[in-house]
This record gives structure tokens, sequence and C-alpha cells, in this order.
């Protein structure tokens, strides 16, 4: 769809907090009230853009390691968020969510849900201890990277990223 584009386009050359919906209409060569008939605003309208190049969440690799099956998903999540272009984005939209209930709900169900289900689906496997609240596991493993990006607390590296595994599997393991 030209709108999507026009936004993925605008986005790389500009960034978020230039982009506005009179440029993305431009660009796309329509009207702003076509823009508004299908999304409430910008944050919506990224959302939609980026999940229309993204991947689909897969299953996470189960090398029979669970550490190092963790280790690849969290050093994944803290380079995402250490990309200083991808890192913008993500930051803008998580600032909209905060305001915006709609846009958080999208962001969670399209987003996060799916993501997380990947990495709960690969601690199932195990070995942990059976009392484990796999939501409260998940949240264990990704919220410390998020945390420290959000609050920009110190470096996202992949020792960090090994680090929050070790004490998160120190936690959860037999």
């Amino acid at each position: 769809m030209a709108i999507l584009t026009a936004a993925r386009e605008l986005l790389a050359e500009a960034g978020y907090a230039e982009l506005t919906i009179e440029a993305i209409a431009a660009r796309a060569g329509v009207g702003k009230q076509t823009i508004y008939r299908w999304w409430r605003g910008k944050g919506a309208i990224i959302l939609d853009a980026l999940m229309e190049t993204g991947d689909n969440v897969e299953p996470l690799p189960d090398s029979g390691d669970l550490r190092a099956d963790l280790v690849a998903v969290v050093r994944a999540t803290v380079a995402e968020l250490a990309d200083p272009r991808l890192s913008a984005t993500t930051r803008a939209l998580t600032i909209e969510t905060l305001s915006n209930d709609e846009l958080a709900e999208q962001v969670r169900d399209r987003v996060l849900r799916p993501q997380m289900e990947a990495i709960k689906d690969r601690l199932r496997t195990g070995p942990l201890r059976p009392e484990i609240n796999l939501d409260q596991a998940v949240e264990l493993l990704i919220g410390p990277p998020y945390h420290r990006w959000m609050l920009r607390t110190g470096p996202l590296t992949d020792e960090y990223a090994d680090g929050v595994v070790d004490l998160a599997l120190a936690a959860f393991q037999k």
C-alpha cells in the first residue's frame, strides 16, 4: 500500500519526530482524509508499516541448551534496542503508547505478546522449577533490557544480555 510505503520511506529519511501525516499523504499521493479514514495517527501508521515488513515471530530454536537459546533471544533484543535508528522509532512508539490506550493495545497484541509467547514456548521445554510462572519468567528476561534502554542506565551489550540470562536461570532452574 502506497501510504505504508511512504511512511516507511519518510521514517528512514527524517526519523519519527519529523514525520507528519501531511508528509505521508503528499508522498503517497493521497489526501489526509484518506489516511485518517484508516488510521488514528502516525503511531498507528508506523506500527502497520513496520508490521508489514517485519518478520513474523517464529518459535525459538530448541538447541537442547536452554541458556544458549535464551542468550540468543536476549542478545537480539539488546541489539535491536541499541541500534540508534530502530531505537528512535521504538522510543517514539513507546511514548505514544503511554497516552494512547488503543495504540498500546495494538503494540501489545501485535508485537509484544507474540514475542513473549515464543519465549514461553521455549521455556516450557525446561528444565525449570515446576512452580515458575512463565509470564513472570519472560518479563524477568526481557524487562531488564527495556528498563536499561528506557532510562539509559547503562550500555546494552552482549555481556549485559548474558548476565541477565544467567541471573534469570539461577532463579528458574531446578
